[in-house]
């Protein structure tokens, strides 16, 4: 069992011998000479906690065994609908033979023929605590108590409704009242978090998200001794010489605010201090540039904790009389070599002490730097604290005392290099880093700057755009300074855009005045908003910014994160689900809020089928057996996420749309999406394919061996040819052979080999192929659809769900499981997500690394030599 915050209860000082009379069933009902069950035995089991697990077992059906240990066994039920947060939802729990406590370790695959038959995975495990004395509980069938696991935390209870001459033993399970319970339309733990916590290990959920105690214990505080025993740590080889930190994203408003942590966005310079194998400390900024001999005094300070093989994150800033950050005095602090004064906030320890912690939850490693801070109270270093108050009072409170902001991070998320939407940056005023692109003197002083001209790159970090000027928001002595490094940049040339610079954008009473400098120096600015024409409005000049080059200066977007602060009904990821209890599948029963749940779930899986390439939707408004319709460009009813792809890609038509993100995926499925079709190509390479996919398509009358038989056939004759290929469901009545290419030749080359591989298909074996289109030239065959290799054609994404009765998925599958498949829709949105849980490897890992070119199959096939 899992070592996570044991705590001593009267129930497991004494820790008796299992009773092997107790473990008679088990054993009873168990080949050991067949089956990688552990054996039942009598082994003195040691002083701890009591453990808990919660296995997922899909064996004639899919149900949770949940299991409590007492008493040196573990007690046992079978829950078909596993647990739930919801006091209102009462699961059955069918109480079963007790298991040996080895057993809550155990995930693999009972063979078939053998109790139990199926795959077993460890969905959630911990500690419990009984509320009173359990064995009288288990006598009068109420059983109480708490869980402290990576899943699940607070009150539960397991109640006994078996009536007498019942064959079996009928509990029921379910949470009680607490600072934990969640209604099941605002979460479902069983959806959300389906796989494994060997596979992927959480941590603790109290420690990942506290919270007060309503009746419930206070959540435990870490208990570990060294960054090796948290969970997710993971000992490294050699230190990374370099570490891209991770930035924030730009949001709207707060998000949910159950799984975040909330910071004050403190205003100085991102810092990250690197601790070699010896101790030596070097200061990089968020860009990679070395500011130790700038920082001496704080690299002392570093090296006297004896810390090594680390990575720390920080911000650096200067304090007010008042405690809050200052700016000013922070840039004054470099500018005079005086950096004593500077103190170091630490907020992020993705690498400590030779553990890599970058999969440690981020609640974890928090607390893990909290304690390694505390335990070493050192001047002018501190402690990034977060705060459990309610957001919005939070921003408030930022506000009146001038700050510029909250940061919201995902409690339970890794540490992740460069920009993510698990931090977030929510701001009480607009601000941002601009380029100095010119100035215009101070009338009346022309040794001071009255005017700055602010710009900002674009994408492609060539074109300085013009965002307005700021004429405010400093001392004389700073506008001298400025003044002073300005003209040592001057230029005759404007970096601006011709005409950019004019009557409406810029005071009539300073055109002509304008100095232009070559764009080096970078300022941050404060302001109120922006005008249509794209300036900024009302704006205060805050300081000089060294530590960003002023190619990477871009225009902050914010992100549209929907916020949850009142009673949520019916929220996916932060999403309000309209029409959630909609039936858009009459076969199945399956709901709208179904279809938003796995798209949120499978998103890890899916979004790398969908990242860089042209999408096309397919929406259902009334779900399959309604009006369907095709989506390929942007509409009034934009959804949010959704990125517009440059027009220029494809002449003639609207800018194609790209799901990038999570947040996109979700986001469209709320708006009625229930496909996603995918070009052959990226944006990056928009005419020059880097994959080919057949498409297995039955005629009538064709039974599914026979499609089975006809990707055998395809598969063997692209191996001839020395091509991989990968195989995926259709979700439908077919299947996919996709093979991945080097993207070197164009859609017409591809599309024409693509054609001459399925008319070899056809002339080689008649009876099983046709290589033309049409339902009536396909009878009793099988099409090997190659038109979707044309320019513009798309094919049903990988994991995507089909608008047909059934709800099936398109899913990725390895050749060997081939045989064993019953259909092209074997897999539905309601059972998909649950049988990836269940995998323990990729089938398609290797297809992102494949780079594989036609050209030897073009030789074989005689391709070259064909009209």
């Amino acid at each position: 069992m899992p070592a996570t915050a044991p705590r001593k209860t009267p129930a497991s000082r004494a820790r008796p011998k299992p009773d092997m009379d107790a473990l008679l069933r088990y054993n009873a009902k168990r080949n050991f000479e067949v089956t990688p069950e552990p054996r039942a035995d009598t082994s003195a089991r040691t002083d701890g906690a009591l453990g808990y697990v919660i296995q997922k077992h899909w064996a004639s059906r899919l149900h949770y065994d949940f299991r409590l240990e007492l008493d040196g066994v573990l007690l046992s039920w079978a829950v078909p609908k596993g647990p739930c947060f919801d006091p209102k939802e009462k699961r059955m729990a069918i109480h079963v033979e007790d298991h040996p406590v080895a057993y809550g370790g155990f995930e693999g695959t009972i063979p078939p023929r053998q109790y139990g038959a199926g795959t077993v995975i460890v969905w959630d495990r911990g500690t419990w605590e009984p509320v009173g004395d359990p064995r009288e509980g288990l006598r009068a069938g109420k059983l109480v108590f708490r869980l402290h696991g990576e899943k699940l935390a607070g009150l539960w209870e397991l109640v006994r409704i078996a009536k007498p001459g019942d064959r079996q033993d009928p509990w029921m399970l379910f949470k009680k009242r607490d600072a934990w319970a969640r209604p099941l339309a605002e979460y479902d733990v069983i959806a959300a978090l389906p796989d494994s916590v060997i596979e992927k290990p959480l941590g603790l959920l109290e420690a990942r998200e506290p919270r007060g105690s309503g009746g419930d214990a206070a959540p435990p505080a870490l208990q570990v001794a060294s960054a090796t025993e948290l969970p997710g740590a993971r000992p490294m080889d050699t230190l990374p010489e370099t570490l891209e930190p991770q930035l924030a994203t730009l949001a709207k408003s707060p998000p949910e605010r159950g799984d975040w942590i909330y910071e004050l966005k403190l205003d100085g310079y991102r810092l990250l201090a690197r601790f070699d194998a010896r101790g030596r400390v070097k200061l990089y900024t968020r860009n990679g540039n070395d500011w130790t001999a700038k920082m001496k005094p704080l690299a002392a300070t570093l090296e006297s904790l004896g810390l090594r093989s680390s990575w720390l994150d920080g911000e650096i800033t200067v304090l007010r009389d008042d405690g809050t950050p200052d700016f000013n005095a922070l840039q004054n602090a470099f500018d005079r070599s005086r950096t004593e004064s500077i103190e170091y906030f630490l907020f992020d320890a993705p690498f400590f002490d030779g553990q890599d912690l970058r999969d440690t939850p981020l609640r974890a490693r928090r607390a893990w730097l909290r304690q390694w801070l505390d335990a070493n109270d050192v001047a002018r270093l501190r402690f990034s604290a977060d705060f459990a108050a309610d957001p919005a009072s939070l921003l408030q409170s930022a506000a009146k005392l001038g700050l510029e902001g909250l940061m919201a991070k995902r409690a339970d998320a890794p540490y992740t290099c460069g920009r993510s939407e698990t931090w977030l940056k929510l701001k009480t005023h607009e601000r941002q880093e601009f380029v100095i692109g010119g100035f215009v003197d101070r009338e009346g002083g022309s040794r001071e700057v009255g005017s700055l001209l602010l710009g900002y790159y674009d994408d492609t970090g060539q074109l300085l755009q013009y965002a307005g000027n700021v004429g405010s928001g400093w001392t004389a002595s700073v506008s001298a300074d400025l003044h002073k490094r300005l003209v040592r940049l001057e230029s005759k040339q404007s970096p601006f855009p011709a005409g950019s610079v004019e009557p409406g954008r810029w005071p009539r009473r300073t055109l002509g005045k304008e100095r232009w400098v070559t764009p080096e120096l970078v300022a941050e600015v404060s302001f109120s908003g922006w005008t249509p024409d794209g300036s900024v409005r009302h704006a205060v000049f805050q300081g000089l910014r060294i530590d960003k080059p002023a190619r990477q200066v871009r225009r902050e977007h914010t992100k549209p994160v929907l916020a949850a602060l009142g009673a949520a009904k019916h929220r996916v990821s932060g999403v309000k689900v309209t029409n959630p209890e909609r039936v858009i599948d009459a076969a199945t029963g399956l709901k709208k809020l179904d279809l938003v749940r796995y798209y949120e779930s499978i998103a890890e899986w899916m979004l790398p089928h969908l990242k860089g390439r042209p999408c096309s939707l397919l929406r259902g408004p009334t779900g399959v057996g309604g009006e369907l319709f095709f989506q390929k460009h942007d509409d009034k009813l934009s959804i949010p996420g959704l990125r517009e792809l440059d027009p220029g890609l494809w002449p003639g038509h609207a800018g194609l749309l790209e799901v990038p993100e999570a947040e996109a995926l979700v986001n469209a499925a709320q708006m009625n999406v229930i496909e996603f079709h995918t070009w052959n190509s990226t944006a990056r390479r928009i005419g020059e394919p880097d994959r080919m996919v057949f498409d297995l398509d039955p005629g009538e009358g064709v039974p599914w061996q026979r499609v089975q038989e006809a990707a055998v056939l395809t598969h063997t004759l692209l191996t001839e040819l020395g091509l991989k290929a990968w195989l995926k469901t259709s979700g439908g009545k077919g299947l996919h052979v996709v093979v991945p290419i080097a993207p070197k030749l164009d859609y017409d080359t591809v599309k024409a080999f693509s054609q001459a591989v399925v008319q070899h298909l056809a002339r080689t074996v008649p009876s099983r192929f046709v290589a033309k289109a049409g339902a009536a030239n396909r009878v009793g065959k099988v099409f090997v659809d190659y038109l979707r290799n044309n320019h513009g054609a798309t094919t049903v994404a990988a994991f995507s769900a089909r608008a047909r009765p059934g709800l099936g998925v398109s899913m990725p599958i390895a050749w060997d499981q081939l045989g064993g498949l019953k259909s092209g829709a074997q897999w539905n949105i309601g059972n998909a997500r649950e049988y990836l849980s269940f995998q323990k490897s990729d089938p398609w890992a290797d297809y992102w690394r494949s780079r594989q070119t036609l050209a030897k199959a073009m030789a074989l096939l005689d391709f070259s030599n064909r009209p």
